[in-house]
C-alpha cells in the first residue's frame, strides 16, 4: 500500500502527465501532422502557439514520468496495479489528437487502399493511387514502394477499406490496432519480466509508460506498436515453454517490420534450452525457423501480396535518412569529386553500419549463456537501430522491451531512460525538420514546461508540510 505521502506522489504525478498529454494533443491541432486541406483547422489555428503547447506538454509529461517512476519503485507490488490506470490516464489525450510527430499512418492507409483497390504495393508508391489518401504522403515517399511485410498491410487493407471515405475514422482506427498492440506488449512484459525475476512494476514503467512510446505508438499510431507487442508475446510464449507458439507469434511480428525476425533467434535458443539429447541448438534452430517460414507462407498467402516486401526492405533507405551511417555517409560525399563517388561513400558507411552491427550480434551470441537471450535480443536490436541504414527516434523501443523485461541493473534502466528522454525532444509534431525559428519556439515550450512542473511540484510539497 501507498503511504499518504507516497498517494498524493502518485497523484501528483499522474495528474501532470496527463495535463502533458492533454497540452500535446491541445497543441497538435495546431502544429502537428493534420491531413492536407482541413480547412475548418487550418483557418484558426496557430501552429507557432501549437508548438510552444507540444512541447510544454512534453516536458511536463517526461518530467512526470520520471517523478511517477521514483514513487512507485518503493511499492512494486501496488504499482503493478495503478499502471493501468496511468496508461488510460497519460494515452487517452492521444485518442483524439491528429497525427503526432510523423505523417506514417496516412502511408498506411494509403497503401492499405491500394492493396484494395488491386494495386501491387511492392511495386508502386502512393502516387499512382491519387487522390486524398495519397495527398497526405510525403513527397519522399510518394513514389517508393511498401517496405512493410503482409501481416500488417491485412490490417492496413482492412482499415483503409472500411474507412475509404473518412480519413480521420481511418486514423483513429490505425490508432486503436496501435493501442492493441501496446495493451499486448505490456501484458506479455509483465510474464517476461516474471519469468526473469524483474520487478513488472519496472519494466512497465521503462516500456510502457514511456513517454516515447505512448507519444509515437499512440499519439504518432505507428505498427511498430503492433510488432512489439507480437515481438514480446513471442518471448513470453517462448519462456512459459511454449516454443512453437512463440515462433508464430515473432514470424507474425517479423511480416510487420523484419527487424523482429531477430527474436526467432532467441526462441531458438530459449527452446535449445529445454531440450535434451545431443545438438540441441540445432535441432531447436531447425524447428524455429520450419515453424517461422510455415507461418510466413501462409500469412502470405492470406494477404495475396506475394513475396515483393523481400525486395522492398530498402524503402526506407535513402540518402538524406537520419542515421548516424548516412550523416557520415554525406559527411564524405562533401569531399567526392562526382556524383559515382559521393554514392561510394554512401554505401561504404552503410556496410560499415551493418558490419558493426553483425560483430555485436556474434559479441552477444558468443556471450549468450552469461546475457541471455532476451536481454541479447535486445543489445543487437539497439545495435542495429544505432548503426543500421535507417533509424526513426521510435525504433529505439525495438530494443527497449526486450532489455526492460530482463535487465536487473538499475544503471541500465536510468542509461535508457535518459536515452528516450532525448528522443522525445528531438521530432517537432509534424514530423518534418525544425528550422532555427521553430527550435527555439521548441526550446521555449520545454523550459515553460519544466517551470510549470517544478512549480506545481513545490507548491505541492509546501501544501503537504502545512498539513
Amino acid at each position: 500500500m501507498f503511504s499518504d505521502h507516497g498517494a498524493r506522489q502518485l497523484a501528483f504525478s499522474r495528474v501532470a502527465g496527463a495535463a502533458g498529454s492533454s497540452l500535446i494533443t491541445g497543441g497538435g491541432f495546431a502544429a502537428g501532422a493534420l491531413p492536407v486541406g482541413v480547412t475548418f483547422v487550418t483557418e484558426v489555428r496557430h501552429a507557432r502557439v501549437g508548438l510552444v503547447c507540444v512541447y510544454s506538454g512534453l516536458a511536463l509529461l517526461l518530467l512526470a514520468w520520471w517523478w511517477y517512476g521514483r514513487v512507485t519503485r518503493s511499492t512494486p507490488d501496488e504499482s503493478c496495479r495503478t499502471h493501468w490506470q496511468t496508461l488510460a490516464l497519460w494515452g487517452a489525450p492521444f485518442l483524439i489528437a491528429p497525427p503526432l510527430f510523423s505523417r506514417d499512418v496516412y502511408s498506411y492507409l494509403a497503401q492499405g487502399l491500394m492493396i484494395d483497390s488491386g494495386l501491387d504495393v511492392y511495386r508502386y508508391g502512393p502516387a499512382v493511387l491519387g487522390g486524398a489518401f495519397a495527398e497526405q504522403v510525403p513527397a519522399i515517399w510518394q513514389h517508393t514502394p511498401s517496405p512493410y511485410g503482409p501481416a500488417f498491410l491485412i490490417v492496413a487493407e482492412a482499415v483503409a477499406g472500411l474507412f475509404s471515405s473518412h480519413m480521420v475514422g481511418g486514423v483513429i482506427a490505425m490508432r486503436l490496432v496501435a493501442v492493441g498492440g501496446l495493451i499486448l506488449l505490456a501484458v506479455a512484459l509483465k510474464a517476461l519480466a516474471t519469468s526473469a525475476g524483474v520487478s513488472p512494476s519496472a519494466a512497465t514503467w521503462l516500456a510502457v509508460l514511456n513517454p516515447l512510446v505512448l507519444i509515437h505508438f499512440i499519439g504518432g499510431a505507428h505498427n511498430d506498436a503492433l510488432m512489439a507487442g507480437l515481438l514480446a508475446a513471442g518471448l513470453a510464449a517462448a519462456v512459459r515453454n511454449r516454443p512453437v507458439l512463440g515462433a508464430v507469434l515473432v514470424a507474425g511480428a517479423a511480416l510487420i517490420k523484419a527487424p523482429a525476425a531477430l527474436g526467432l533467434v532467441a526462441v531458438a535458443v530459449i527452446w535449445a534450452g529445454r531440450l535434451r539429447g545431443s545438438w540441441p541448438q540445432t535441432r531447436a534452430s531447425v524447428a524455429v525457423g520450419f515453424t517461422a517460414a510455415l507461418a510466413t507462407v501462409l500469412i502470405t498467402a492470406v494477404a495475396g501480396t506475394g513475396y515483393g516486401w523481400i525486395t522492398a526492405l530498402g524503402t526506407p533507405i535513402t540518402a538524406g535518412n537520419w542515421s548516424l551511417t548516412g550523416l557520415l555517409g554525406r559527411w564524405s560525399a562533401t569531399m567526392a569529386q562526382d556524383a559515382a563517388g559521393a554514392e561510394l561513400m554512401h554505401s561504404l558507411w552503410r556496410g560499415t553500419g551493418l558490419l558493426a552491427t553483425l560483430i555485436v550480434a556474434v559479441l552477444v551470441w558468443i556471450h549468450r549463456a552469461r546475457l541471455g537471450p532476451v536481454y541479447g535480443l535486445g543489445i543487437v536490436l539497439v545495435a542495429l537501430v544505432l548503426f543500421g541504414p535507417a533509424i526513426r527516434p521510435w525504433y529505439l523501443v525495438w530494443g527497449l522491451v526486450p532489455i526492460a523485461a530482463v535487465a536487473v541493473g538499475q544503471g541500465v534502466r536510468r542509461t535508457l531512460a535518459g536515452v528516450c528522454g532525448l528522443l522525445v525532444l528531438m521530432v517537432l509534431p509534424d514530423g518534418f525538420a525544425a528550422d532555427g525559428d521553430r527550435l527555439m519556439l521548441a526550446l521555449l515550450g520545454a523550459f515553460l514546461g519544466a517551470g510549470a512542473f517544478l512549480v506545481a511540484r513545490t507548491a505541492a510539497y509546501s501544501r503537504a508540510v502545512a498539513q
